[in-house]
């Protein structure tokens, strides 16, 4: 495949924004505007979102294996996206246009919720499964993710920062339709900018065999296991910081968005920073200098006391941050080349998809430790925080992190593809 021009580069990459934007919107403000808002039973709408986690971890590798084995005139992963974005973007819209009320509203959530899941794994997993086969140099590579990464930062900002000003102007569904219609247009231009290897060899295994031929591949053992515990981190920040705000800073809420604003701002000259590191050092011993820098960045939160400071550190983080936003998809570019040279076959479906199972978890892992250090350190809601629940708070911005990413740095480590400088292959045909 020819190398690709800046132009195709920026608008393919431009796509993660769309990804981003609505994935944040969702993931922010879902829970808040039906419980608080419609006035949803809580314990019905956290079993339904129980549901979607576990329903779109399932997809992943379910969509990436479909993917894999398709054949069109238009290749294996474009048709996914071409046919799959616009009913995303309508979805969207309807999770903000409530139907019914009480129990009926509950299923109407649940079955747009679970609709929208199976559209948005379809469109975005073959997206990021383009990555590799479309840019097949670590230089290109670097670039490319660099981009997609500046553009997927812009995206959660205006997906956490942006809605309480848009639904407090004009409410909640056209707030939806708005953010819809933005992902959509990028969704359009990443689509238009897509090139596919029509003659790569398709995945003709079965299922069984596929999965049992994806987890016998060391590095990607090592690396999705080591993608876990630093996925954990990414989830583990924006739940914390809140609490962290207002408990241990006692600062205004706004603090959250400084904190938080602090990380993305510092994170995206950084992105471009990391891509030219990676093609002096490698993906490998790249990750690992990320990695270490993201945990260093950790350790003042066990002490900061004020605002100023607290949004110093989490600049800090946004330096590491960049890092791994960059370096993950590399690293799992570089696997399935790896892939390829050892079975003949191109299978970036699968592993994009069993990647996206496995860290999804990493979700759930964040629910369930933040719930037992604020249960176990004695938080109490709007109270002056004891002494042990000021630590335990503490601890999640900071013990509990740098614990995650030195497991995910050991990984790393033990990562057996080593090769560093530029890496080209062949298409199997």
């Amino acid at each position: 495949m020819p190398t690709a021009s800046l132009k195709s580069k920026i608008a393919y990459s431009s796509g993660n924004l769309s990804v981003n934007l609505i994935a944040q919107a969702f993931a922010s403000y879902i829970v808040f505007y039906y419980v608080d808002v419609l006035g949803v039973r809580p314990g019905l709408i956290s079993a339904a979102m129980i549901v979607h986690g576990i329903v779109n971890a399932v997809l992943n590798p379910f969509f990436g294996y479909l993917s894999d084995r398709t054949r069109s005139r238009w290749g294996r992963r474009i048709p996914y996206m071409l046919f799959g974005m616009v009913p995303l973007a309508a979805l969207f819209t309807a999770i903000w246009f409530p139907v019914g009320e009480g129990t009926a509203l509950f299923w109407y959530f649940l079955t747009i919720v679970l609709l929208y899941d199976v559209l948005f794994v379809m469109v975005v997993l073959n997206y990021s499964a383009l990555f590799p086969e479309m840019f097949t140099t670590i230089k290109e590579r670097a670039s490319v993710s660099s981009w997609r990464q500046m553009f997927g930062i812009v995206g959660m900002i205006v997906g956490v920062a942006l809605p309480p000003l848009v639904y407090g102007n004009l409410g909640w569904g056209p707030m939806g339709a708005i953010f819809a219609g933005v992902a959509l247009v990028f969704f359009v231009v990443m689509v238009m900018a897509s090139k596919e290897n029509i003659a790569v060899k398709r995945d003709e295994t079965g299922l069984l065999q596929s999965l049992k031929l994806t987890f016998s591949n060391k590095a990607f053992v090592f690396f999705v296991l080591g993608s876990l515990f630093v996925q954990f981190t990414f989830a583990v920040l924006p739940a914390a910081i809140p609490f962290f705000t207002k408990y241990v800073l006692r600062a205004a809420e706004d603090s959250n968005s400084i904190l938080l604003g602090a990380i993305f701002i510092a994170a995206i000259p950084c992105v471009y920073i990391w891509g030219r590191l990676v093609q002096k050092w490698g993906p490998r011993t790249t990750v690992m200098a990320a990695v270490s820098l993201y945990a260093l960045a950790m350790l003042p939160f066990l002490v900061v006391t004020k605002v100023a400071a607290a949004a110093i550190a989490a600049a800090g983080i946004g330096i590491g941050l960049a890092g791994l936003l960059v370096l993950l998809d590399m690293l799992l570019s570089e696997i399935i080349d790896e892939d390829e040279r050892r079975t003949g076959v191109r299978r970036e479906g699968m592993y994009f998809g069993m990647n996206g199972f496995v860290v999804r978890w990493g979700v759930s892992l964040q629910a369930l430790v933040l719930g037992v250090i604020l249960e176990a350190s004695g938080y109490v809601k709007d109270a002056v925080q004891t002494e042990a629940a000021v630590w335990g708070i503490r601890s999640m911005l900071s013990v509990i992190p740098i614990a995650a990413l030195l497991i995910a740095l050991l990984f790393f480590y033990l990562y057996p593809i080593r090769q560093a400088g530029e890496s080209r292959r062949g298409h199997g045909g």
